[in-house]
């Protein structure tokens, strides 16, 4: 059996991270990992995890490692641990940067340093590796495998396109509280930029249009049946986007455009190539009337909806974002 502590294939004690990430990529170079134009895979989040998974001693990989049919996969929720154990309490130092690595990786360049700053703000003064939790379903190399790391307002996914048709290979969640209850306008906080990208759209709608695209109430949060898609475009709640003019739909492209930005380029492009593969038309906006932080009018929960996605912005009393889109 393999007890040893310490793995040398994942050791950054010696090095710098960026001789480290150029050594992870060398190791994966004889593994069964994808390649690019004849040349050995560079360190990506996928094969970051493959390496992540080599340096898994016997007794790590009974706590954090499973089939890759388990229904636990799928699992999301806003503030949740997938094992039992912290990543801090169940890897070693190394094997901790090879996650924190993973997890800015799945990032873009742009929002990487916010995103993973609201994670260390949301974890309670635990810090990233006490605040999060990590689980590999599968195995990396040898056929279909997905990694799950969560924690309170976060749970991201690396899959390699394991799950066929699965933007971000499956449901994610995002989300940031300054504080418990915020104040209108969320000063501080990383995602309400989004927010106000979307009361840009509702700023532009004529009256009957609001009437149309305003709801009562968000939907609740049931953990993973939150994001439980329609399957239809009929019955869909708020304003049909194809009722929109030109200019309206653009703004509704510029809303697509600021809710992937925080995710790196290949995810964010499959994301939106499934939202749109049915056209624009196909989607519904809502603004729910409960949650109106400061009663200003500036809607702090709302929606996009389509037969096969499903991005629910809760803003109130501070920011939740469940995210769904499949094929």
């Amino acid at each position: 059996m393999n007890t040893s502590p310490i793995c040398t294939d994942c050791d950054t004690s010696f090095t710098s991270r960026r001789s480290f990430l150029k050594t992870s990529a060398t190791l994966l170079a004889g593994s069964a990992l994808p390649v690019i134009g004849g040349e050995p895979a560079t360190a990506t989040a996928e094969t970051l995890t493959a390496q992540l998974f080599k340096c898994l001693t016997d007794d790590q990989k009974k706590k954090v490692c499973f089939g890759f049919d388990d229904p636990l996969r799928s699992k999301v929720d806003n503030n949740w641990m997938i094992v039992k154990q912290s990543v801090a309490e169940v890897l070693n130092p190394d094997q901790q940067a090879l996650v924190r690595e993973i997890f800015h990786s799945l990032h873009s360049d742009e929002y990487k340093k916010p995103v993973f700053d609201q994670v260390v703000s949301d974890s309670d003064g635990e810090g990233f590796e006490k605040g999060t939790a990590v689980a590999i379903f599968g195995e990396p190399g040898t056929g279909k495998f997905e990694l799950v790391l969560s924690g309170r307002h976060v749970t991201r996914r690396c899959d390699g396109d394991s799950v066929e048709g699965a933007a971000f290979g499956g449901p994610i969640f995002y989300g940031h509280a300054v504080k418990g209850n915020e104040e209108a306008g969320h000063p501080g906080n990383a995602y309400w930029y989004q927010g106000k990208r979307a009361n840009e759209v509702f700023k532009a709608l004529d009256g009957k249009q609001r009437d149309l695209a305003l709801i009562e109430k968000g939907r609740p949060e049931q953990a993973t049946d939150t994001v439980k898609l329609a399957g239809k475009a009929e019955g869909l709640s708020g304003i049909p986007v194809g009722s929109l003019s030109a200019d309206q739909k653009d703004l509704v492209k510029k809303v697509l455009g600021d809710l992937l930005a925080p995710f790196r380029k290949a995810d964010a492009d499959e994301a939106m190539k499934l939202i749109t593969a049915r056209g624009l038309d196909a989607l519904h906006m809502a603004f729910a009337k409960n949650g109106d932080i400061g009663n200003d009018g500036v809607w702090d929960v709302w929606q996009i909806e389509g037969p096969n996605m499903l991005w629910y912005f809760r803003g109130s009393p501070h920011v939740h974002c469940w995210v769904h889109v499949r094929a």
